[in-house]
């Protein structure tokens, strides 16, 4: 099918296009020179991880409200404030805009904590949600599944879990506990020794859980789940000091 050229209405299309572009480069020069107003900073935290607060969003900025008020937004880059705000390992996302009226507003997502890392011979941390490794905060501690032992600095070294096959495994199995909500309960902390194999310490009992590496979790969990549902309830909580998880179709007890 042919298209017939229509100069008229071609040249109603570029006008219009014109004219949007000039209200654009208007508006955008308007914005430019309006000073700031207020400062409003929304920090979504729907799990309660009270990391940080606005001072701190401000203080990433290097800006403090007295300087930003009465100042033209065209003399910085917001671009540039956003980016700041962004490689905070505590911030998940970060979106920084003007309006019309001069205001500055900041919008900011934290992390989601999911186990931290504990050491003896330096600063603790966290692994998030996405497997990215954050600091401690002297804000607030989450209550979450301690990581702890010889593989401990390894995981340290690493901006995220997913960096390397090892810790991702390792990151699979927080995840499988994390999602299940009787391993939630009871597992209190993975101890990780110097070949990656995975002792689990549970919130009620004495038992050693010898997990090994972070491979066939499926199999493994459900040998645990036998011990737990069969095997305790005959022979009591306190039996047994040591489980072993790690031989095919066995479960190790003494």
């Amino acid at each position: 099918m042919k298209l017939k050229f229509n100069l008229r209405r071609e040249l109603k299309i570029l006008a219009a296009i014109i004219v949007v572009g000039v209200i654009i480069a208007f508006t955008e020069k308007k914005q430019g020179s309006v000073s700031i107003k207020d400062i409003s900073i929304k920090i979504d935290n729907v799990h309660g991880n009270h990391f940080l607060d606005e001072s701190d969003i401000m203080n990433l900025m290097e800006l403090k409200n007295e300087k930003l008020r009465g100042t033209s937004i065209d003399r910085f880059s917001l671009k540039g404030i956003e980016s700041k705000i962004k490689r905070q390992p505590f911030i998940k996302k970060a979106d920084l805009y003007s309006d019309l009226k001069g205001n500055l507003v900041v919008r900011a997502e934290l992390r989601r904590p999911v186990a931290r890392i504990v050491r003896n011979d330096g600063p603790d941390g966290y692994i998030a949600e996405d497997g990215t490794i954050m600091p401690v905060s002297e804000k607030f501690t989450s209550r979450v599944v301690l990581i702890s032992g010889q593989y401990v600095p390894q995981i340290l070294k690493q901006d995220n879990m997913n960096d390397n096959e090892e810790t991702k495994k390792i990151m699979g199995l927080i995840d499988k506990i994390r999602e299940h909500e009787f391993w939630h309960a009871q597992i209190a902390q993975l101890d990780i020794d110097n070949k990656s194999r995975i002792t689990f310490f549970p919130q009620v009992g004495d038992e050693k859980i010898e997990f090994g590496k972070a491979e066939d979790l499926d199999v493994k969990f459900k040998k645990l789940m036998i011990f737990y549902k069969e095997i305790l309830p005959r022979i009591g909580w306190n039996k047994y000091n040591r489980i072993n998880l790690e031989y095919e179709g066995q479960i190790i007890t003494e």
